[in-house]
């Protein structure tokens, strides 16, 4: 134990020289990770020992700083939640069709442990893919059961055909169900889209497109339209029923290839699957017409990959897709199994995370996968703790949802030397409801700057906060402080601050 205690003390004292000349944390930024369902994490496992499995997951990322979850409940036309419509997923309880043995709702549970921790809660769902190579057997109220007709079989998958109205009516209708029953704070997406292509294997939809090729002189326009509508609709549904709830889509790393191997406009110098020509998702039209709300392209590679480095990818992503809130997904193990091209002696989280931070309008991470980071595989949870995460931080604006920010808190004061509390404010509307706060600490005669996150004692749902309770106060010795609480809304637009001063 103690050879262990002192490697990890090296390790943190390693990052911490090489992180001291690095920029201040920032006040706003995405931390998310990602909890899937088809790595068959919960296969075996009773539903109180996937809930004391996904508690102790979510405590550790508390821990490091993680501020949102994208929480997978919909991988094949199925549910790891109440689905109005669809069957309980076979990843959940190792049969299709069978709910858990004690009633649980893993997605109302997910939702409340998350906001217990002052997390983001994330709806992850595949919209096209209606069974996997490896399910054997579907559910009787299963859609690919119930209207085959649907459905089109590629390299043994079953695709919800997105040529078809009535499929993009049934995905928003599976979304609109999860918005209306769920409080979540998002619906995600992820990379799988029109499938991967296989060599040698067609797509089992020319006679569709010759039925109806909607004034297209090609078919892969035809594709990436068919998608577009089902972005285009599921932004307008998502707007109407819950406007605060955001709309992320999580590409692949790579959107096109650069035809003359140049960052530009058309693409980025690699040569890998594209998300335009292979899987016919236009991330960048997507983006520049606002149909999401942010956008976090997995850049799962490391620096140096030839076919595709991720330094290239970040600053093509940074350069040409910036018009909406745009967040790097990070592979944990990859990363710590690179080597830093800079220093032999470190793996490549500093690198990565030094560069995207670097870049004006990359603000923040998302990391594949959430146990990989529990797992701590090379000190990365423990960077994170201790430098990149070290101070709390508010999600990014997003002012082309919401850009009211809330009233202030009232009757502010200090209670029993110990406590403060405060009354929430008024409001009319749930846009404007105050649903968290953000506690600030100044000493008496310190700079009052609230750009700064290294003031931040702590976010919070509750009225009330224990003097002493977080780990910032817990480190200065005691003296005169003065104390503002400021208001978030869903959006995390902030109110005015509210002070009170306080003697120790």
């Amino acid at each position: 134990m103690k050879r262990q205690s002192l490697f990890l003390f090296l390790v943190v004292l390693f990052f911490s020289f090489h992180l001291s000349a690095s920029a201040a944390n920032p006040k706003r930024e995405f931390r998310g990770a990602w909890i899937q369902c088809v790595n068959g994490q919960y296969i075996g496992k009773t539903p109180s020992q996937i809930r004391s499995m996904l508690s102790a997951q979510l405590d550790s990322l508390q821990l490091c700083g993680i501020n949102a979850i994208l929480f997978q409940v919909r991988a094949e036309g199925d549910a790891l939640y109440r689905s109005s419509y669809e069957p309980w997923s076979r990843y959940l309880t190792g049969t299709q069709g069978t709910a858990p043995a004690d009633g649980w709702d893993p997605l109302a549970w997910m939702v409340e442990q998350c906001h217990n921790r002052q997390m983001e809660c994330h709806a992850w769902i595949n919209p096209y893919r209606a069974k996997t190579k490896f399910t054997k057997a579907l559910a009787i109220n299963h859609a690919a059961v119930r209207h085959p007709e649907r459905i089109f079989e590629y390299d043994g998958l079953y695709i919800f055909n997105p040529a078809l109205p009535e499929n993009r009516v049934y995905t928003c209708m599976v979304v609109e169900d999860i918005l209306n029953r769920y409080d979540v704070d998002g619906i995600h997406i992820d990379d799988y889209f029109y499938p991967y292509p296989v060599p040698g294997v067609d797509m089992p939809d020319w006679d569709y497109y010759l039925a109806d090729r909607r004034g297209f002189d090609n078919i892969a326009d035809w594709r990436r339209d068919n998608v577009n509508l089902l972005i285009r609709d599921l932004h307008l549904l998502i707007r109407s029923v819950k406007p605060w709830c955001k709309f992320g889509v999580s590409p692949f790393g790579i959107y096109r290839n650069s035809p003359d191997g140049v960052n530009n406009k058309k693409g980025s110098a690699t040569s890998g699957t594209q998300n335009y020509d292979d899987l016919y998702a236009d991330i960048v039209l997507w983006v520049e017409k606002g149909w999401v709300d942010y956008n976090i392209p997995q850049v799962y590679w490391n620096i140096g990959t030839k076919a595709a480095d991720y330094e290239v990818l970040v600053k093509w992503w940074n350069d040409y897709c910036g018009k909406r809130p745009l967040f790097i997904g990070q592979d944990v193990e990859r990363t710590v199994k690179g080597i830093d091209p800079h220093n032999p002696n470190s793996h490549q989280m500093m690198a990565k995370y030094n560069l995207q931070r670097s870049l004006r309008n990359i603000k923040g991470s998302c990391q594949w996968y959430a146990a990989a980071v529990v797992n701590n595989p090379g000190n990365y949870r423990t960077v994170l703790a201790q430098h990149y995460h070290s101070t709390p931080a508010l999600q990014p604006l997003m002012p082309f949802i919401d850009s009211k920010a809330p009233g202030k808190v009232t009757k502010l004061k200090l209670r029993g030397h110990t406590t403060l509390e405060w009354q929430a404010p008024k409001y009319k509307k749930e846009m404007d409801r105050a649903r968290q706060y953000v506690i600030y600490r100044f000493a008496k005669h310190e700079k009052i700057d609230f750009l700064s996150a290294e003031h931040i004692m702590t976010i919070t749902s509750d009225t009330e906060y224990t003097l002493g309770s977080s780990a910032p106060d817990k480190l200065t010795p005691a003296k005169d402080y003065v104390y503002f609480v400021t208001a978030l809304d869903r959006l995390h637009n902030e109110s005015k601050p509210v002070k009170v001063k306080v003697k120790r």
